[in-house]
């Protein structure tokens, strides 16, 4: 939600699209009640718990896939305003009238359903398994995501309410498509305030006339586009105190209408004419018709004292007395559009409402102070009690668990290698083998990881480590929900050779680079020599294949029908007379059967169709 009137459509044009990278090693903050609510989308599909699966696959995206560090936020007691107008959107469209819901008072408050709570509950859970920061939030999940963002403890916050700009957030990621080409709908402030020239309380004004989640309905007879040309009028100086002043009307509405008076009507002299000149009837221009039927005016530019030329449709005078007179006419409609708006905005009761303005500019939307600031850090994942967790809420088998969890694991794990260098197993039981080879997806580069398992220094049997990764690679197919409306990942694969089996996963070229420099300048080096041989190997190739041509003895080659079935024409013209009359009388006495002996030696059917036929 957040303001009303299709205020993302105003927002569009202003919009980034950003690829894989724009997210790596920043740290953004996630309004987790916008993931939660995006699992009704999936209830059709018969999934279980999508708010669960859904934070599940999103938080491995996040970290693995994107190299973010996630930080998640969600709401805490809703304010009174809130509470009343989320009752008042549920009846809205039934027509019931609100008048006899009371006032909303201080201390009382509306709770939400016992369902979303138990989904926000189950999801935090889940999120504290995989050690990420979760934070709750006094009020507004959005307002505390802005804050962290304004202040600069993230980068970036992710949430579908548009409320967030209010709050004072900087860069808001809207829209988040994983498995896209460009999967970031990315807004920022700067850009918004660049295209639009709207400012921060400026925003708070439009949501204050059109409606926001405190209160939907806004002002009366005001949509988007009238709220926005009203405050670009008003401008941007003390905005929200002229509000108020049209509000209750301690302030004239034309001692707040400063901008575009001096855009229509620039100056005002006294030298310039206060009544419109007379206009020729005929030309449009300063003057009588007599006058300029004799004799053309200075306007018309003509060569022959034929008089002027007549005006065409839709002519405007451009003198200086129908210049001003437009303009005096132009800031006359304005001056009544403003008045019919400001008549309006004066109908309101107690508008603008000071405790949405406060609650918009507060600074102060967490549990912790100023100087501290929150407490922000990421612990290792508790993988046992993480496969306990969802074997226990999704009935996912163990090993499909463990499967999807790799892809985040091994990121922990290049992360820890790239900073300490220090010889360890990822997870404990895979070491790193070597990299396989170089991944595009979706115009981004990765490198193709190939983990083996380690052997036990006990000795232990190592059919059943290989056993274990064939049943891995058997729950993947069968234990995965097929669910299209959610997102969905890559699962790390499993590659054979020589009778030894490997888990691939994609991971990230600089992360790759840092952890493993040595062997990715070994694998540079095989594919620079590869692509060497490569090209060499096509010319050798094609001198071989000449080689073949040229031999006479060649059986894999197709001769030519004439090396088969010469032409007669050229035998007789070199051949003498008497050499020609016996050839002549030989070939007559020679029966059918000799000539299909002669023309069935090694030739293919459809020469000796044509010998016999002709």
């Amino acid at each position: 939600m957040g303001v009303g009137g299709k205020f993302w459509d105003l927002l569009k044009p202003y919009a980034r699209n950003e690829g894989f990278d724009f997210m790596r090693n920043k740290r953004v903050v996630i309004d987790l009640s916008f993931w939660i609510v995006q699992h009704e989308t999936a209830l059709k599909s018969n999934a279980r718990n999508p708010h669960l699966r859904l934070t599940f696959l999103r938080t491995i995206n996040l970290f693995s896939k994107f190299g973010a560090f996630p930080v998640f936020v969600i709401d805490g007691t809703p304010s009174p305003l809130k509470s009343r107008a989320r009752i008042a959107r549920f009846y809205h469209s039934s027509g019931i009238d609100l008048s006899s819901f009371p006032a909303a008072e201080d201390g009382v408050l509306v709770e939400r359903n016992r369902a979303f709570v138990k989904c926000v509950q189950e999801c935090v859970e889940l999120l504290e398994l995989f050690g990420m920061p979760v934070l709750k939030a006094k009020g507004e999940g959005e307002a505390l995501c802005s804050q962290l963002d304004r202040e600069g403890h993230v980068d970036a916050c992710i949430t579908s309410d548009s409320d967030a700009f209010l709050f004072g957030a900087t860069c808001v990621i809207k829209g988040f498509r994983s498995n896209s080409k460009e999967p970031f709908e990315c807004y920022c402030m700067s850009d918004i305030e660049a295209g639009l020239g709207l400012k921060r309380e400026q925003l708070i004004a439009i949501s204050l006339l059109v409606g926001n989640d405190h209160d939907i309905s806004g002002v009366q007879g005001i949509g988007l586009e009238t709220a926005l040309r009203f405050v670009q009028t008003l401008g941007e100086d003390e905005i929200l105190t002229k509000l108020r002043g049209i509000g209750n009307k301690s302030i004239s509405a034309f001692q707040c209408y400063t901008k575009f008076v001096d855009d229509l009507v620039p100056s005002l002299d006294r030298s310039l004419p206060k009544k419109k000149l007379s206009h020729c009837s005929f030309c449009g221009h300063p003057g009588s018709k007599r006058d300029h039927l004799k004799n053309s005016c200075k306007y018309c530019s003509t060569s022959s004292n034929g008089g002027c030329k007549k005006k065409p449709e839709g002519f405007k005078c451009g003198c200086m007395s129908c210049d001003v007179g437009r303009k005096e006419k132009e800031r006359k409609k304005q001056d009544h559009w403003f008045d019919r708006v400001s008549s309006k905005i004066a109908l309101e009761p107690n508008f603008p409402n000071r405790e949405i303005i406060e609650m918009y500019l507060c600074d102060n939307h967490g549990s912790f102070t100023g100087n501290d600031g929150p407490c922000i850090s990421w612990r290792s994942p508790k993988i046992e009690l993480l496969v306990d967790f969802l074997a226990f809420h999704q009935r996912w088998e163990p090993s499909y668990i463990r499967q999807r969890m790799l892809p985040m694991l091994s990121t922990i794990f290049l992360r820890e290698m790239a900073a300490h260098q220090i010889k360890s197993l990822l997870y404990g039981q895979y070491d790193f083998d070597s990299i396989d080879r170089v991944k595009v997806r979706h115009g981004h580069t990765f490198y193709v990881i190939k983990w083996s398992k380690a052997t036990p220094k006990s000795g232990g049997v190592s059919n059943a480590t290989c056993s274990e990764v064939s049943d891995m690679q058997q729950d993947v197919v069968d234990s995965d929900e097929s669910v299209d409306l959610l997102d969905e990942m890559d699962a790390p694969m499993i590659h054979i050779k020589d009778g030894c089996q490997f888990i691939l996963t994609d991971e990230n070229v600089e992360l790759v680079h840092a952890a493993f420099p040595r062997e990715l300048d070994r694998f540079l080096r095989e594919k620079e020599l590869k692509e060497s041989r490569r090209k060499k190997t096509p010319n050798l190739r094609f001198e071989r294949t000449n080689e073949k041509l040229e031999t006479p003895k060649s059986r894999g080659i197709q001769r030519n029908i004439t090396e088969f079935y010469r032409s007669t024409k050229v035998l007789l013209e070199n051949q003498p007379v008497e050499d020609l009359a016996k050839d002549i009388d030989s070939q007559s006495g020679e029966s059918s059967k000799e000539k299909r002996k002669v023309s069935n030696q090694n030739l293919p059917k459809s020469v000796r169709r044509r010998l016999l036929f002709g």
